[in-house]
């Protein structure tokens, strides 16, 4: 078949582009490299340097095509409270781009890759996939709108769709640099440049981390089995649940660091505790955690220290400034 990955340049999309050709499929895709680098795209993928948001090209470039997987997005949670129009933007809008030029190329099916930042705060863990969701930043609200509108616009229309929603990827080509996103590598890019971790609130807020293989896998199970059409997956794990300050710990136990973080006062509208539950992609993708997380985060760090830690670079503009932008932006601090 021939499959287009949107975000193709990205980490998520780069490792998707490769999964896809080792099954023997024809694989091309688009990105702008707002969040990924060139060299992530496989030499056996056609490829088009243009934004999501172009409709007359997406058209163009998707003719022809059996399955879209969108996993292009500005996947910028915090940053989006202080730069909504442009994740928002680059969330919501490049989906109804996409899902229209999929519509009149008559695409057989359509993956959206989502975010646990749907679910926003709820009384119980994990997230399950049947829970009202509750996004309370510009970021999740997008994601979920856009999920709204891929069910919407596939039924009406006569395309299969399935709803992916992976959680805090790590692994190896990973954007390291981005100073507004990725908090494991941006913590190891710190760190082997021999500078202390920023960690937001007091750290004991937590989190589960994904490696990006066994996502993969499962993105891959949805694109291409004819029993889950029209399902939402989590994609991810429910075990390993820890905090910042945990995280932090690990990564500088990994590198050998002498670790004393920089706290800096929570981030707006930030949720305290996320974890999604496994057990639907486990009955139905056969999703399993092949990859523990010391294991997933000594590949990330590898690959950092392969390419060398690199300056962080501020090529988002911070559309709204005030006293409740975080200071390691305004000042730079990365």
């Amino acid at each position: 078949m021939k499959i287009f990955i949107s975000g193709i340049a990205g980490f998520l999309g780069s490792h998707l582009a490769d999964y896809f050709l080792q099954l023997g499929h024809e694989v091309c895709g688009n990105d702008s490299l707002i969040g990924g680098y060139l060299e992530n795209v496989p030499d056996e993928a056609e490829f088009h340097q243009i934004d999501c948001g172009y409709l007359n090209s997406m058209v163009k470039l998707t003719k022809g095509c059996d399955i879209i997987i969108h996993a292009a997005c500005t996947a910028y949670e915090g940053l989006s409270v202080f730069s909504p129009h442009l994740v928002t933007q680059n969330t919501f809008q490049i989906t109804s781009t996409m899902l229209s030029a999929a519509i009149q190329n008559n695409v057989k099916r359509f993956v959206y890759c989502s975010s646990m930042a749907r679910y926003g705060t709820q009384d119980t863990l994990p997230f399950t996939e049947d829970m009202v969701c509750r996004p309370q930043d510009p970021y999740g609200i997008a994601k979920y709108a856009a999920e709204m509108l891929v069910a919407t616009l596939c039924r009406t229309h006569g395309l299969e769709y399935v709803i992916c929603v992976p959680h805090n990827i790590i692994g190896a080509r990973q954007k390291f640099n981005d100073p507004y996103r990725n908090v494991a590598a941006i913590m190891t890019n710190l760190m082997l440049q021999k500078r202390q971790p920023i960690i937001y609130g007091d750290g004991t807020q937590k989190r589960c981390f994904s490696f990006v293989q066994d996502c993969v896998y499962c993105i891959g199970q949805a694109a291409l089995r004819d029993d889950v059409v029209g399902e939402t997956f989590n994609i991810g794990p429910d075990n390993e649940f820890i905090s910042i300050n945990e995280l932090a710990a690990l990564l500088a136990d990994i590198l050998d660091f002498d670790l004393d973080p920089i706290y800096l006062p929570d981030r707006p509208q930030e949720v305290r505790f996320a974890t999604c539950s496994a057990d639907k992609a486990r009955r139905k993708l056969g999703y399993k955690t092949n990859v523990t997380l010391r294991e997933g985060l000594t590949d990330l760090a590898d690959y950092i220290r392969r390419l060398g830690p690199r300056k962080f670079r501020y090529h988002l503009d911070v559309e709204i400034v005030s006293d409740k932008t975080p200071r390691s932006w305004t000042d730079r601090m990365f």
